[in-house]
């Protein structure tokens, strides 16, 4: 196990190395522990080795000018300056939140970013200004649409953070296919292979091989198949692509940047990077701010206390595995992959920094 500060002071001190400045560096350091505290480790420490390669090799701006390039009172559209994807994404959230503030609402698309890490991160970052977050991010392609072989969208996340008065805030945070495509890589590092419904091979045919993708295979929208609604999954995977690549102008569908070193760098765009979308919405635009507060309460009450199947004692609300992890997992600390630690050890002997295996 890992304490959380040891690996803070690794992760900052690793990107640091790579040219990031120290408050960029931080930023990494935080979602990307973030992820591990929540319980998501698909998009924590194991993302180390692809962002650092691509800041090493120049597919990732480490001193990034992160601008405005279209504003009006309520909306915007940022330009990361193809940023390392959590610099822009914080400025962006943070704007929407600040625009939010005077006009109601706030809507920001995001371009020329990177893959920034959890969604849900940014869409929590409105809870404490009583608003309502959102959060969403195209992905490099490794998604097949519904009776398509051909790999067309990303795993593309929804992430919507709501405030409550006595209860835990409600925080939803997925994948638009079955799960995150570094759960492939996860279980490709343990040695495992994966259930059917969550990928396909290069013909369309179901596969249980965690390396599919690098095989030419797909993942599957959310459902898996027709019968089980997968055609819904790339409904929401598409209208996350639009939102935040066509609107933004970013690059949408199949041509994203890769954030995995195993997919090669298109030379044709239709956009500038990745793209991200945020949202922040005041409740007092709507109602008084307690009066809501205490409405999710019982929102969430009325589900928690709902008659349960045999061997369940609730029912969870979207929010309560992540909270209990984090607060396991920052007692007990981080685990971490054996691969994954080989891999991070190869890297700190290179640039000269330590890093224990345990």
């Amino acid at each position: 196990m890992y304490d959380y500060k040891y690996l803070e002071k690794f992760i900052r001190s690793l990107f640091e190395s790579a040219g990031c400045s120290k408050d960029s560096a931080l930023q990494v350091s935080k979602i990307l522990l973030a992820a591990e505290l929540r319980g998501i480790p698909s998009h924590g420490v194991i993302r180390i080795k692809d962002y650092y390669h691509h800041c090493k090799i120049g597919r990732i701006n480490t001193n990034p000018h992160v601008k405005i390039v279209h504003d009006s009172p309520g909306t915007a559209v940022v330009d990361g300056d193809n940023a390392i994807g959590v610099v822009p994404a914080v400025y962006s959230m943070n704007l929407a939140i600040e625009k939010a503030k005077k006009c109601g609402t706030g809507w920001v698309a995001t371009k020329n970013s990177n893959h920034f890490g959890i969604a849900g991160f940014y869409a929590m970052m409105a809870l404490e200004h009583d608003m309502i977050g959102i959060s969403l991010t195209n992905a490099n392609p490794t998604v097949a649409p519904t009776f398509s072989v051909e790999r067309l969208l990303g795993t593309n996340p929804i992430a919507v953070a709501i405030p409550a008065l006595k209860q835990p805030p409600f925080v939803a945070d997925l994948a638009t296919t079955p799960v995150a495509r570094g759960k492939l890589t996860v279980a490709q590092k343990k040695g495992e292979g994966i259930p059917v419904g969550w990928a396909q091979d290069k013909d369309g045919n179901p596969t249980e091989d965690a390396g599919i993708i690098e095989k030419g295979g797909a993942m599957l929208p959310l459902g898996g198949d027709r019968l089980h609604g997968s055609h819904k999954g790339y409904c929401l995977g598409a209208i996350v692509d639009i939102l935040s690549a066509v609107l933004s102008g970013a690059n949408f569908g199949p041509w994203v940047p890769p954030s995995v070193a195993f997919l090669p760098l298109l030379d044709e765009t239709v956009g500038e990077g990745t793209g991200h979308f945020f949202g922040a919405i005041r409740i007092d635009g709507f109602m008084k701010t307690e009066e809501f507060k205490a409405r999710m309460d019982h929102w969430i009450e009325t589900m928690r206390n709902s008659k349960t199947v045999k061997g369940q004692p609730h029912v969870l609300i979207p929010g309560d595995p992540e909270r209990e992890n984090e607060k396991r997992i920052m007692k007990s600390g981080i685990s971490i992959i054996p691969a994954v630690a080989k891999d991070l050890k190869a890297i700190a002997d290179a640039t000269g920094l330590e890093f224990e295996i345990k």
